[in-house]
């Protein structure tokens, strides 16, 4: 499986629990943004229609539907925005251009 955060191959077992983390940056490996099914601009941001909204995509979680990513999220505008490049984008607003 492909990590989101660092984008590292991780070797995973047969089932991943919701408490799994990722050997290299310690993010949740079953979460949303490492789901073969997330995609930002679907409905409930993923593709399985009898799945339940999550709030946190980040975080671990329950999900029976969850599809281990094998590859890359697929452009840039589909990456989960971090803090750092929330916070990059809110202060532009308001930067002095004068």
């Amino acid at each position: 499986m492909l990590c989101w955060s660092c984008k590292k191959e991780v070797e995973v077992p047969e089932k991943i629990s919701r408490k799994d983390a990722c050997p290299n940056c310690g993010v949740d490996l079953k979460c949303c943004y490492n789901c073969q099914l997330y995609d930002k601009d679907a409905y409930l941001q993923c593709h399985e229609t009898e799945a339940e909204w999550v709030r946190y995509k980040e975080k671990g979680n329950f999900c029976e539907f969850f599809e281990p990513r094998t590859k890359p999220i697929k452009s840039a505008s589909d990456e989960p925005e971090t803090k750092e490049g929330l916070k990059k984008k809110w202060d532009s607003l308001f930067r002095d251009e004068g």
